[in-house]
C-alpha cells in the first residue's frame, strides 16, 4: 500500500512518497530487536522521502529520507550544492540508523544454516562530506570524510558499553574513505572492479586508528544461451578496531547455505562466488551456484574473538540451485542451498520493484 504526493511551493516542488506495508511472512523473520507487541507500528515497513530541488533559489538540493523495516530504521538528510560538471560534486550528509548486529554477534543455529539475534543492535550516527569525482573513461571515484559515533544497544534500547569479555564496544572516529570503481560491458560480457580504503584519523587519543581495505571483482560471460558469473571479494583491517567492524562471512550475498555471519567474523576475509544461469522462458531462468569463504585464520585477532564464542568454523562452502523471475516490476530470486554440514537453506529476494 503506497501513496505519492507532490507539493508545489513557488518554483520549487517537494515530492513526498509514503509506502507502508504490513508484515506478511512472520514465520520467516527474526524476533524484533525492539519488542513492543502492543504497538501496531512495530509490524509495519515504511518509507518517506522529501526532496526539494531548489532550496535557496540556486538549484541547491535537499533530500530527507526515512526508512523503517521490521527490525531496523534509517534517517538521512543530504544537501547538495550545484557545481560545474568538471568539478567534484559535493554533498553534506547526516545519517542515523539502528539495525540488528547479526553478522558478528549473531548466534548460528540449525547447523549454521540460520543466525538468530544475539541481542545486540547498532545505533550509528554520522555526519560528513561526500565528493564524487567526474567519471573518466570506465573509472569513477568517491571520496568522503565523516565523523561517526557507534553504540551497541540491547533489545530494550539500552546502551551496551562492553561486550561479555569486557572489551569496550562504544566508539567514535573520523573516517576518510576513498572508493574507486571500474565497469565495462558489451553484448557478450561485463567486468566490474571496486576498491575501497578507509583510514581512521586520530583526532582524539581514544578514537580508533585503523586502515581498512576491501575489494570486489566480478566477471560475467555469455556462453551460448547461458550466462556465467564469477566474483571475488576480500579485505583486511590493520590497527585498532571494534568487534562490529569485522568482516562477516556467510548468508545471502556471501556464502549461501549459511546464516548471516555464520561462517566467520575476522580481520580478513576472502569470498568466492560462481553462478551459471540458463533461460527456461522469456521471463524465467534456472541457476546453479557454488560459494565459498574464509576468514584466513584471522578471527582470533578480533577484540573479544566473537567467532570463537559463537563456534563459527571460519571456512565454509555452499552450493545449490535457484530460479530467477524477471519482469518489468523487478526480479524475484529464489535460491535453495546446502552447506558443508548438510543443512539446507531457502532464500527469497525481491529487487528493483516498481511501486
Amino acid at each position: 500500500m503506497g501513496a505519492q504526493k507532490s507539493i508545489h511551493a513557488g518554483k520549487a516542488k517537494i515530492d513526498v512518497n509514503v509506502d507502508f506495508t504490513h508484515k506478511l511472512c512472520a514465520a520467516l523473520m527474526l524476533p524484533s530487536p525492539f519488542r513492543n507487541s502492543g504497538n501496531p507500528l512495530s509490524q509495519v515497513i515504511g518509507s518517506l522521502c522529501i526532496k526539494h530541488p531548489n532550496l535557496f533559489g540556486g538549484s541547491e538540493k535537499l533530500d530527507v529520507s526515512w526508512d523503517k523495516g521490521l527490525y531496523d530504521s534509517n534517517v538521512a538528510i543530504a544537501y547538495r550544492r550545484p557545481r560545474p560538471e568538471w568539478l567534484s560534486q559535493q554533498s553534506f550528509v547526516i545519517q542515523h540508523s539502528v539495525s540488528p548486529e547479526i553478522g558478528v554477534h549473531g548466534v548460528p543455529v540449525d547447523n549454521f544454516s540460520r543466525s538468530g539475534s544475539g541481542g545486540v543492535n547498532l545505533s550509528r550516527l554520522s555526519a560528513g562530506i561526500n565528493l564524487n569525482e567526474p567519471a573518466s573513461s570506465n573509472w569513477s571515484s568517491t571520496t568522503s570524510i565523516k565523523f561517526e559515533h557507534v553504540r551497541p544497544v540491547n533489545d530494550d534500547g539500552r546502551s551496551i558499553s562492553r561486550d561479555v569479555d569486557g572489551f569496550p564496544v562504544t566508539c567514535s572516529m573520523v573516517v576518510l574513505k576513498q572508493e574507486s570503481r571500474y565497469a565495462k560491458a558489451n553484448d557478450r560480457s561485463f567486468s566490474q572492479l571496486s576498491l575501497q580504503i578507509e583510514q581512521g584519523i586520530p583526532v582524539l587519543s581514544k578514537w580508533l586508528v585503523f586502515n581498512r581495505f576491501k575489494f570486489f571483482a566480478s566477471k560475467g560471460v555469455k556462453l551460448g544461451p547461458s550466462f556465467f558469473l564469477a566474483s571475488l571479494t576480500g579485505g583486511s583491517i590493520v590497527g585498532d578496531m571494534a568487534p562490529y567492524q569485522a568482516f562477516a562471512i556467510g548468508g545471502y550475498g556471501s556464502v549461501r547455505g549459511y546464516g548471516e555471519g555464520a561462517v566467520g567474523s575476522g580481520r580478513s576475509c576472502l569470498i568466492g562466488n560462481s553462478e551459471l544461469t540458463l533461460p527456461l522462458s522469456k521471463m524465467l531462468e534456472a541457476a546453479v551456484f557454488l560459494d565459498c569463504g574464509t576468514d584466513l585464520g584471522s578471527a582470533h585477532h578480533v577484540p573479544g574473538n566473537p567467532a570463537l564464542r559463537q563456534g563459527k568454523p571460519g571456512t565454509g562452502i555452499g552450493l545449490g540451485y535457484g530460479l530467477r523471475l524477471n519482469s518489468r516490476m523487478g526480479q524475484l530470486q529464489v535460491d535453495y542451498a546446502i552447506n558443508a554440514y548438510q543443512r539446507k537453506t531457502l532464500y527469497f529476494n525481491v529487487s528493483n520493484v516498481i511501486s
